[in-house]
């Protein structure tokens, strides 16, 4: 039985091997050789169809934060039959990358972000390159366009980061991603 307060043979071999690594390897815990995590990231969304706008910081500190995402679920929500579903965070995070990739700070205009299963069965009887089990059902796609960077450039970034699905429309401009396989077309 162990007294309040004492190591555990674990805790004493964790403090030890910080420790040495912090003796030995100092740069590595001032973040030298570690890739420093972005503070917060944050997204800024044009609702094309609702005319409804959001900038917004949804992660800080290692954290989601719930209101930021409420939020972001309810202006990419279906806005056809006004179904609100959660927005996958891993589709978040590639559309920050992206972003921050491109080095735009351009609010994205967004085309299609949830379908409801119905709106995309009546997508689908319109457009036979509409996917019948569509990631847009699962709040894990989106189309948009962001103004400032070429349509063609946004999708070759897209492609680069390797994050899903990357899809290009040059007619309508827009571009698709989502984080189902990796895929182009």
């Amino acid at each position: 039985m162990r007294s309040e307060g004492a190591l555990t043979r674990r805790d004493f071999l964790r403090t030890g091997v910080l420790a040495l690594g912090g003796s030995l390897f100092p740069q590595a815990l001032m973040g030298s050789f570690c890739p420093r995590l972005p503070y917060e990231k944050s997204l800024s969304l044009y609702n094309l169809h609702t005319g409804e706008s959001l900038r917004t910081v949804y992660w800080s500190e290692g954290l989601y934060i719930m209101d930021a995402l409420a939020d972001i679920n309810r202006i990419l929500r279906d806005f056809r039959t006004g179904d609100v579903k959660p927005i996958d965070t891993g589709l978040l995070n590639l559309l920050h990358s992206l972003r921050e990739l491109v080095g735009s700070r351009n609010v994205l205009h967004v085309v299609s972000g949830y379908r409801s299963p119905e709106t995309n069965a009546l997508l689908r009887r319109n457009d036979d390159g509409v996917a019948g089990k569509s990631l847009h059902m699962e709040g894990k796609a989106l189309d948009f366009r962001l103004p400032g960077c070429a349509v063609k450039s946004l999708y070759k970034a897209a492609v680069q980061l390797q994050g899903g699905g990357v899809g290009y429309y040059p007619g309508p401009g827009f571009i698709h991603v989502d984080i189902g396989r990796v895929r182009y077309w």
